[in-house]
């Protein structure tokens, strides 16, 4: 399919976080795009004062006629349902009608793409790296799972020849894309609804891994059973960070590469593990030819994403931070980075758990990696795609927890359990709907103060 003959993109289910980055690039290439979603939101709204005409009921009369041509593309979430009458209608009359993993496959393929691919950290990997090149002068567009603070955007740039995409697992989507250079942060076990068992996954993965030939193009973590470029945090290894320290709240820190030592970079994302992210994303603008003194400015700059260990507030009395962690290691990450930080505090968490099946599948994981803070707040799990599963609950799960200090707590009770908590760092972590509470969380524990 040659994108160069499309003029319409249509999208079903354009105010997702993937679906409205691709949204903004069509538009950024003077397409006509237009779209359906199930209900507004702060997504919706942006694309909508770009220029975008959206609507939110399912009805085939809100297409806009100019979309009724042959030169439109239809692209659709997997959310939808299968009844959706718009899809019908378009399939029946045999338009071009494509997954979003399909289209960026096909963006991908006319582009010099960096594929980052893991199950966790590649949203902040994307977001490091899209950021590093943009401000080096790339011809770059990122596509990001998040919202980058630099840019209060899910897309970086609007350059035509670099591509940088996340190349998600989830459904093998990431066998869509045609990487030129590409990383795996992890392989942790993930989406067993998707592929049944963690060996499934890790084939996945090296399926994935085969699409680099050149391995000194592909970057891994030490321990992955993959051959690539080895990347460390004070190990040895091709690409190493070491003599790490922290300096007003920001880690300091060196970086061997294969030809020099980067000294005395500035980083300010908290956490081991966002060290290692912005290492692979060091490493593979290294190995495109980004400057070194370009590399750091833009490492000391990077702002973060919402909801990935992100400050709400943050004086000498108390301490919020919200993040999107979803599985027991990306927990374990914000357990981390928190006790580094906030040594000795109290640390109140607030959970939700987010599907069914992957409380079912990691509980005794998530129990433990809860039980490690002083304070547990558990709201009711978050079903996303999902039907409720017999005797998997909330409840359940705290059960399995260790934790002296723990309840299950309905959202309309969940300010004021907050409020009666004397713990001085305050934490919500979920994917589901915890971050719509987030605003109101925020402005009650200010009247606080």
């Amino acid at each position: 399919m040659n994108l160069n003959q499309i003029h319409n993109v249509y999208f079903i289910g354009i105010g997702g976080i993937g679906m409205s980055n691709l949204a903004r690039y069509f538009k950024n290439l003077g397409k006509q795009v237009s779209g359906y979603d199930k209900t507004p939101s702060a997504l919706t709204n942006e694309l909508i004062e770009s220029g975008i005409s959206i609507h939110f009921e399912d009805s085939i009369d809100l297409i806009p006629k100019d979309f009724y041509v042959e030169n439109t593309l239809v692209i659709i979430t997997p959310a939808v349902p299968k009844a959706h009458s718009e899809w019908n209608y378009f399939l029946e009359r045999d338009f071009q009608v494509k997954k979003r993993a399909e289209v960026l496959g096909i963006i991908t393929k006319d582009t010099f793409c960096f594929a980052v691919a893991g199950t966790h950290g590649k949203t902040t990997t994307s977001s490091i790296l899209g950021h590093v090149l943009y401000e080096s002068g790339a011809d770059v567009t990122a596509f990001i799972g998040g919202i980058v603070e630099n840019y209060n955007s899910n897309l970086i740039g609007s350059g035509k020849t670099v591509t940088v995409v996340e190349a998600d697992e989830f459904d093998r989507s990431f066998l869509h894309l045609y990487p030129n250079i590409a990383c795996i942060t992890s392989m942790d076990a993930d989406h067993l609804d998707i592929y049944g068992t963690s060996e499934a996954i890790e084939e996945s993965f090296i399926e994935f891994a085969s699409k680099i030939e050149d391995k000194s193009k592909l970057f891994i973590t030490k321990e992955l059973p993959i051959e690539g470029v080895t990347c460390a945090v004070n190990e040895d290894a091709v690409f190493k960070a070491f003599n790490i320290r922290i300096e007003n709240g920001s880690y300091v820190f060196d970086v061997q590469t294969p030809n020099e030592i980067i000294k005395d970079l500035h980083f300010g994302l908290p956490g081991k593990h966002n060290l290692m992210n912005a290492l692979m994303a060091i490493a593979m603008a290294n190995i495109f030819g980004t400057p070194t003194d370009a590399i750091a400015k833009a490492i000391a700059s990077f702002k973060g994403i919402k909801r990935r260990f992100s400050y709400q507030i943050k004086t000498d009395k108390l301490v919020y931070i919200d993040d999107y962690a979803h599985h027991p290691t990306e927990i374990n990450a914000v357990h981390q980075a928190v006790r580094e930080l906030y040594p000795n505090q109290k640390v109140l968490a607030i959970f939700q758990p987010h599907l069914f099946s992957r409380t079912r599948d990691f509980a005794d994981d998530f129990a433990k990696s809860l039980s490690a803070f002083d304070e547990v707040i558990l709201l009711d799990i978050y079903p996303a795609r999902e039907l409720p599963m017999e005797g998997i609950n909330s409840q359940w799960l705290m059960d399995k927890m260790t934790n002296n200090y723990k309840k299950i707590v309905p959202k309309s009770d969940l300010i004021a359990t907050i409020l009666a908590s004397d713990a001085t760092v305050i934490v919500t972590i979920g994917a589901g709907d915890i971050g719509e509470l987030v605003p109101s969380i925020k402005k009650a524990i200010n009247e606080t103060l």
